[in-house]
């Protein structure tokens, strides 16, 4: 069989079993968190289904944000445009045209208050 290694050179098995689990390994809910951030993983709480959205100004966005928690949304993962993903202020010169377009635009803490 030819052998198969990761993007760190690490070699790879075809099959891992419960005999791999390294005995220092942590508990879920420990630190580093690499089975977990909680100790009895998702039994204990359901999974927050999150609303996609923003659009248009950070004013707008808040409204609509306000409106889906009222209508029973539980958790929200904000939209955001272009330039605020690459981190271009609304009036920067490159953000021209694409300020509000696909997303909310965030320049500013007043912008997130």
């Amino acid at each position: 069989m030819k052998e198969v290694r990761n993007d760190s050179g690490q070699p790879l098995k075809p099959v891992y079993t419960a005999d791999d689990r390294r005995a220092e390994e942590p508990a879920p809910g420990t630190f580093p968190y690499t089975r977990g951030i909680h100790k009895n993983m998702y039994r204990g709480r359901l999974w927050t289904m999150r609303q996609y959205a923003g659009f248009g100004t950070a004013a707008e966005s808040n409204k609509r944000y306000r409106f889906l928690l009222k209508e029973g949304q539980t958790g929200l993962s904000v939209a955001f445009d272009l330039p605020t993903q690459i981190g271009y202020d609304s009036d920067d010169p490159m953000a021209n045209g694409e300020v509000g377009k696909v997303g909310v635009a965030i320049s500013s803490l007043e912008d997130m208050e």
